[in-house]
């Protein structure tokens, strides 16, 4: 069991409707994987994010950050909800500014923007331009001026609000932002059917746009990415990666156990390039 906000929260599998998880099992650490040496044994990190990270998704028994804790002895604090989007996360951070004060917390970490590919959310503009009056030197000059965007109708708007706002609440602590897994083929029920991100959504775009826009926001309030787009070695498409997926046949979207120790150990091998206080 894990320690959640001082809630124990039993780790059982309770099943997705239409899914069968019989014979699921945590994957078994690799003690030559273990350190717990490091400056990030017993530090207190956040977790936000959407159903790859929410406890109560029954697509593996343990999550990523149950399997860092195993890894490195950190202390995850999980503010999660399955199919939320980057509005949710902005609403989970603002949750967790409410629970957990600046000074009791040593990283938070945030796993987003799949939702938003398969919701069709517009992508936006991270920033909003004009041409202004700036002095230059002691005279007026008219130059293109652009301004972060708030926008919270677009992906590239939430990014900000969310980041703005951790950044605001949390200025001395690392806040870094994992971009999504590649997409496979889900199907949850009749009405709940994915495609995979071969295809396009319903604005005509491409996942690897808002992963580029995840990594450009990151950029721009100067955050730490984790790339798991592009690091995690899961092509959920590919037959031989079945081991790291829930279901080859009806949820190709979420990680098995032993996917998601995969993304931990791929976490894992980033924390040293992170700064935390020792």
């Amino acid at each position: 069991m894990t320690l959640l906000l001082g809630v124990i929260v039993p780790l059982t599998v309770a099943a997705h409707k239409g899914h069968d998880h019989s014979g699921m099992s945590p994957v078994k650490i690799n003690q030559a994987h273990v350190d717990r040496s490091t400056p990030w044994a017993g530090k207190r990190v956040a977790f936000l994010g959407d159903s790859m990270t929410d406890p109560a998704n029954s697509s593996s028994v343990l999550k990523y950050w149950n399997y860092l804790d195993s890894l490195t002895g950190i202390r995850p604090v999980v503010f999660a909800r399955s199919g939320y989007r980057w509005d949710g996360i902005y609403r989970k951070a603002q949750e967790l500014a409410d629970s957990v004060p600046a000074d009791s917390l040593d990283a938070i970490f945030i796993w987003a923007g799949t939702n938003d590919f398969n919701g069709s959310v517009p992508p936006g503009s991270l920033f909003t331009e004009t041409v202004d009056s700036v002095r230059v030197n002691g005279t007026p000059s008219a130059r293109r001026h652009r301004t972060i965007s708030l926008a919270d109708s677009t992906v590239s708007g939430n990014i900000n609000l969310t980041l703005k706002y951790l950044k605001t609440n949390y200025p001395r602590i690392p806040i870094v932002v994992m971009t999504p897994i590649h997409r496979g083929y889900a199907r949850f029920s009749a009405k709940n059917e994915q495609p995979s991100e071969e295809w396009a959504n319903g604005l005509g775009l491409y996942i690897d746009l808002y992963v580029s826009l995840i990594r450009r926001g990151a950029e721009l309030w100067s955050v730490p990415v984790i790339d798991l787009f592009a690091e995690s070695g899961i092509v959920p498409s590919l037959d031989s990666n079945i081991p790291y997926i829930h279901d080859s046949g009806s949820d190709r979207l979420h990680p098995s156990d032993e996917g998601h120790y995969r993304i931990a150990r791929i976490i894992q091998s980033r924390l040293a390039t992170i700064p935390v206080s020792d």
